[in-house]
């Protein structure tokens, strides 16, 4: 019996390759999980880990290898949304592709499926909680130069005029430069309440480690969607001052899927896995998804799937309490304050 081929495409290299011990983990549990039960149209499943590298480029070659060569049924992607439109053209019309991580939305005749949350939906609740619970006013906006930050910003400065709040400035920097001078002292000269970074994996630590030596932290909140465990635990205990995290998932959240899951998890791993986090928690997520949409449509045909995408409960999720449908977010958004490493939710929506 052939078994089905689920493809995992994740960056093992660059300002993103800090996920991939944990996107591959949590995958390898759902794969795990998966067999345990009936595999997928009872048969048994098994996960090809896909280096995406770097670029967009490298990450569509890498698809369109894994459909052509190792006739993958289907991709899960956790990607940056650089290489979100090249891997779709790669999987277009053969396979189903699956795109897990936030981002910042899609057109409505985008033919990708997601399952990550949007910047909207992130940054609405955290900002009027900011706006009204820390009297935030006037707010810096930085990030890596390309369609993630910028196209999430751009919906942070809607969100901040509806609250009443100023945006001060705005600062862009090429993914994988980590030289902030200019920017830092851009920020300095604004006096902004609250500064937006959304950087990406390794640059997001960079940046942060640049603004706590300039002292800023003291002074200036910090508030994005783009931290995680896996930034946090880059950083010094001293550089989490003053930090607010928005996400649908931390693995301090106190949920019965959450706890069913952490301790399948460090069954699994060990006492000392990649740290639990919402990137890699949301390709655990798609390949269930994945399966339960494949499940639905009785087909492997991405016609098929797609006409199921969003009336179909995903078997397992660690978010909420409650199986929920395979189309984009649909979990409750929690803001967090970090408090030396770990996040305390301040509030839920």
């Amino acid at each position: 019996m052939r078994s089905v081929r689920i493809g995992l495409i994740i960056p093992q290299s660059g300002s993103a390759g800090l996920w991939a011990p944990s996107a591959e983990a949590c995958g390898r549990l759902a794969v795990t999980e998966l067999n345990q039960a009936a595999g997928i149209r009872r048969k048994p499943v098994e996960l090809a880990v896909i280096d995406g590298g770097a670029t967009g480029a490298s990450a569509g070659q890498a698809a369109a290898e894994a459909v052509d060569e190792l006739a993958v049924d289907g991709l899960i992607g956790m990607l940056p949304s650089y290489a979100r439109d090249p891997v779709a053209r790669a999987a277009r019309g053969r396979v189903p592709f699956l795109y897990t991580p936030q981002f910042e939305g899609l057109s409505p005749d985008s033919d990708v499926m997601t399952t990550g949350e949007t910047a909207d939906e992130l940054l609405a609740p955290a900002i009027q909680w900011l706006s009204e619970c820390k009297r935030a006013r006037r707010f810096f906006l930085c990030g890596n130069n390309y369609i993630w930050p910028r196209s999430s910003l751009a919906i942070a400065k809607r969100i901040i005029a509806r609250f009443g709040g100023t945006v001060t400035g705005e600062h862009y920097v090429p993914v994988g430069a980590h030289d902030f001078d200019e920017m830092i002292e851009r920020i300095k000269a604004t006096r902004s309440d609250v500064v937006l970074p959304v950087f990406l994996g390794f640059d997001c630590i960079a940046f942060n480690r640049a603004f706590c030596a300039a002292g800023l932290s003291r002074h200036v909140l910090r508030f994005s969607s783009a931290f995680d465990e896996t930034i946090v635990y880059g950083l010094d205990s001293s550089e989490t001052e003053n930090v607010y995290v928005a996400s649908s998932y931390f693995a301090s959240l106190r949920s019965r899927n959450n706890g069913a899951f952490l301790e399948r998890y460090y069954t699994a791993f060990g006492d000392n896995p990649p740290p639990p986090n919402g990137y890699g928690e949301s390709c655990y997520e798609g390949i269930h998804a994945l399966a339960a949409l494949i499940e639905r449509a009785e087909s492997f045909d991405t016609r098929d799937i797609r006409r199921v995408f969003g009336r179909t409960l995903q078997g397992r999720t660690a978010r909420g309490n409650e199986a929920q449908p395979v189309v984009g977010s649909r979990h409750p958004i929690h803001l967090a304050e970090l408090d030396g490493y770990d996040f305390a939710v301040v509030a839920s929506r």
